[in-house]
């Protein structure tokens, strides 16, 4: 089979030691297949007390780390993980299978296949998360800004999953439009798109009612759960609902 990203994953048979490098997929996979997984980041926090062995970061994981641990299937992502760490361990011989989803849609997929990939069929929680974004959005469409970092300030673009979930939840990113994923405008630039809605989610900056709205004085803002924004896994039974209440709270 290929990963996302069409790169060709060579299994004679389900993996039976997992290594993600994902925390949204240690969640799918722990949840979904106990027992499975053989180590996961230090910032796999899902689900509560998971018990296994830790490699160091996403973006920095100890390759030596992962081989030690001998996984016959590494689950990475095209964005949080780095392309020399996905090369290095596919030039040692472990299989690496590498997601990418930037739309709803496409993480439904992604996850499906990810599933059959380990033998675990099609997870409860997938389909609970499938019912969960079938409706449409209700109410005229909120134009938003989405800082996901301060010093510098780095917002939300287009392309990308968690733009998505808004805009199926009927908020508009004003820098939908932007050349790059995550753009970099000063403040005085993003106030002067003049949004209607401030989004300001707990990851990967943990904004705070004391941390983040003071720089756009007036404007309505929402304070939102990071994992449920941009996490792709079981969170997203429950997303809908957690985000739509939060937004609803602004």
């Amino acid at each position: 089979m290929n990963d996302d990203l069409g790169a060709a994953v060579h299994l004679p048979r389900p993996p039976s030691r997992v290594v993600s490098l994902v925390p949204s997929l240690t969640e799918a996979i722990a949840v979904s297949t106990p027992g499975l997984l053989a180590g996961a980041t230090d910032y796999c926090t899902h689900p509560a007390g998971l018990d296994v062995p830790r490699v160091g970061g996403s973006k920095y994981p100890s390759v030596e780390r992962v081989l030690a641990l001998a996984p016959d299937l590494v689950v990475a992502n095209a964005e949080e993980n780095r392309r020399e760490d996905v090369e290095a361990l596919r030039d040692a011989g472990v299989p690496v299978w590498v997601t990418y989803p930037r739309t709803l849609d496409a993480a439904f997929t992604s996850l499906a296949r990810l599933m059959a990939v380990l033998g675990a069929g099609e997870p409860a929680w997938l389909g609970q998360a499938r019912t969960a974004w079938e409706r449409p959005a209700e109410g005229p469409p909120r134009r938003a800004v989405v800082p996901v970092w301060r010093r510098p300030w780095v917002v939300l673009g287009g392309d990308t999953f968690a733009g998505d979930l808004l805009r199926r939840l009927g908020v508009h990113n004003l820098y939908d439009d932007a050349p790059d994923r995550y753009p970099r405008p000063p403040l005085a630039e993003i106030l002067a798109r003049e949004p209607d809605l401030v989004v300001l989610p707990d990851e990967p900056y943990a904004f705070t009612a004391g941390d983040g709205p003071e720089s756009f004085p007036g404007v309505p803002y929402a304070l939102v759960s990071g994992r449920h924004l941009t996490w792709y896994g079981p969170s997203l039974a429950e997303a809908r609902a957690l985000l739509e209440a939060q937004l609803d709270a602004a």
